[in-house]
């Protein structure tokens, strides 16, 4: 038998291999990955030399392949990779993850929402993991939902009638009430802040009455009211809505448990994190500017790559995550989330000419002529305008050569 067609006896024996015939030739994410895999493959199947020889190979060819050349325009093909691909979305606003109560915006508005980095997303919604205690039960994951799910008078009143002479009468409904955990002294509470008068409470009916400290305007008496439906009794404020789900969640060591979620219609990512039950460490909004506020810079990018990468997928498009980290880099590298455009990245180019090529042509030469600016071309689009080699692919290269005069020859010969 040929020393090559001998099967790998033993685990140890394949991790040793790897470790002299692939280990320094390819990157250690990629190492590491390959050999979890490959000892599964072992495992199952069983490996010889020469079949892992041939895999090595292969693995070793597909990375080099996918290395970038020094002097490669990155940004054009990331560009073109994403740009391409956009052109195929589509414009509508779906349900979210087959929830009805819930419209979430992706496709094409989506991708605009994350790279013109918008303060609040059009539908900001929140995944909510819970901890150890709250997951794997029903009725506990509903006693975190109405911790966070903003309660209002208006959610709990039959009905509530608004006399410009007598006061303010509130029907309460006693169902909703047991539904969402309020009690009438939560409601007493809620509405002595507002400060409209004496209040009266008939528990037994579940009715409330509040009598005029100082008789309003007529004119008010609806801005009163619209105030009356909006007192906040409980919840965190900013969530609407928030719907538990039971899903098969991946747990680390790969297999998948069912556990319940909650899912917010709205975003408050601050003040959920500290709710009892939750694990903070696995809260997620859509908003990446408050991610970035509250979780930092490198959570924010993280953010705009899941993002972003979700909108493809969902589109059914596949775009390398390479390109897509390139745009966060670009929209975070500073310190804080820019977006792309003229008030963003592209705006603040330290070349005029590049500046003026993107929008505001005459604006933006006036206001460097004024300024005395220098432009120092160094960038691929100034470089273009002027006519000279742009920096990239055969352009990057420098070439310098030193004239040898007629002396120092004479002297060498």
């Amino acid at each position: 038998m040929n020393s090559k067609d001998r099967p790998i006896e033993s685990k140890d024996e394949l991790i040793s291999y790897l470790e002299k015939n692939l280990k320094g030739f390819v990157s250690e994410a990629i190492y590491n990955d390959t050999m979890d895999q490959l000892i599964k493959t072992w495992e199952r199947y069983g490996l010889t030399y020469e079949e892992l020889d041939e895999i090595i190979k292969e693995i070793i060819d597909r990375y080099k392949k996918s290395l970038v050349e020094p002097g490669e325009a990155v940004g054009t093909v990331a560009a073109q990779s994403i740009g391409e691909p956009s052109t195929q979305m589509t414009l509508r606003t779906f349900h979210y993850a087959g929830v009805r109560e819930f419209n979430v915006t992706l496709g094409l508005p989506r991708l605009i929402e994350i790279v013109d980095a918008r303060k609040k997303p059009g539908t900001p919604i929140m995944e909510i993991y819970l901890d150890e205690e709250h997951k794997y039960s029903e009725e506990k994951a509903r006693e975190v939902q109405r911790r966070i799910e903003t309660t209002t008078i208006e959610n709990i009143a039959k009905r509530i009638d608004v006399d410009p002479l007598m006061g303010v009468t509130i029907e309460l409904d006693k169902s909703m009430m047991e539904d969402k955990g309020v009690s009438i002294e939560d409601v007493h509470k809620a509405l002595e802040k507002l400060k409209l008068g004496d209040i009266d409470v008939d528990e037994y009916n579940g009715i409330v009455y509040i009598q005029w400290k100082t008789i309003p305007d007529y004119t008010k008496i609806e801005r009163i009211r619209r105030k009356i439906f909006n007192v906040r009794i409980k919840g965190v404020k900013g969530i609407n809505k928030v719907i538990i789900q039971k899903r098969a969640v991946p747990q680390p060591d790969g297999t998948e448990k069912e556990e319940y979620v909650l899912i917010a219609e709205g975003s408050n990512l601050l003040d959920v994190m500290k709710v009892p039950g939750v694990d903070y460490r696995k809260v997620f909004t859509n908003n990446i500017k408050e991610v970035e506020e509250v979780l930092g810079i490198e959570a924010a990018r993280t953010a705009i790559i899941r993002e972003i990468m979700n909108v493809l997928e969902d589109q059914g498009l596949d775009v390398d995550i390479r390109h897509v980290m390139l745009v966060a880099d670009t929209m975070t590298w500073s310190g804080t989330v820019k977006q792309v455009g003229r008030h963003g990245v592209a705006g603040e180019k330290p070349s005029v000419l590049a500046k003026a090529a993107f929008e505001m042509t005459v604006q933006k030469l006036a206001e460097a002529a004024i300024a005395g600016e220098m432009d120092p071309l160094a960038g691929v689009t100034e470089n273009v305008i002027i006519g000279q080699p742009i920096p990239l692919g055969t352009g990057i290269v420098e070439l310098y050569m030193r004239l040898v005069s007629e002396e120092e020859k004479g002297e060498k010969e």
